[in-house]
């Protein structure tokens, strides 16, 4: 809605893929809709995309001997994972040539939340401004440029914990991984009740 409200002020939309560079960590709940989205592409790009995500797996266990199948991040050693490097451009492995999401339209929040995010509060969950916005969006009326951040980052947490209980037989705060091991997890080999971090 901001986005097409926005008109030329708005950089950010399907094709803008300066932001997604890096290693982004996503909840388990995105994770499994992300693979959902995943699954329904032709398998010939499902298996190009594999092929870019393989090298990160492998990046990663080498800082991570331990990292294995269901590759949630919380059971690492160390919280390093949660600090991600200025310096890392690798592409995100779900953009096509032309730097398209492949599953744009199921792309996990934080994927979601790149671009001028203001709550209705006023609260800025980024403080930052792209400079690829030909415009300037603090130029946008209030209506148009903030948006309801708060309410859904509380009713994440509430899907989150209902979908994790479900899962696994207890409601967990807080299961993520990266996109790239999201991908090459295989989901179906995991006694999800018996999981121990």
């Amino acid at each position: 809605m901001c986005l097409e409200a926005g008109g030329n002020a708005l950089a950010c939309r399907g094709g803008c893929s300066s932001c997604c560079r890096g290693l982004f960590d996503i909840t388990l709940l995105d994770a499994w809709l992300l693979k959902d989205a995943f699954i329904a592409l032709p398998e010939a790009t499902r298996l190009q995309v594999l092929e870019r995500c393989r090298p990160r797996l492998v990046e990663l266990r080498k800082r991570w001997p331990e990292l294995k199948n269901p590759y949630l991040l919380n059971s690492l050693p160390d919280m390093a994972w949660q600090e991600m490097p200025e310096e890392d451009l690798t592409p995100c492995p779900l953009l096509d040539e032309k730097g398209y999401c492949l599953i744009y339209t199921s792309r996990p929040l934080t994927c979601r939340l790149h671009g001028p995010n203001i709550d209705v509060s006023g609260e800025d969950f980024d403080g930052t401004v792209c400079t690829l916005h030909p415009g300037d969006p603090a130029s946008l009326p209030d209506d148009i440029l903030r948006w309801r951040f708060r309410e859904i980052f509380t009713r994440e947490i509430e899907l989150f914990r209902h979908f994790t209980r479900d899962l696994t037989g207890s409601s967990w705060d807080e299961l993520d991984t990266f996109i790239p091991l999201a991908l090459m997890a295989d989901y179906d080999k995991v006694d999800w009740h018996r999981l121990q971090l």
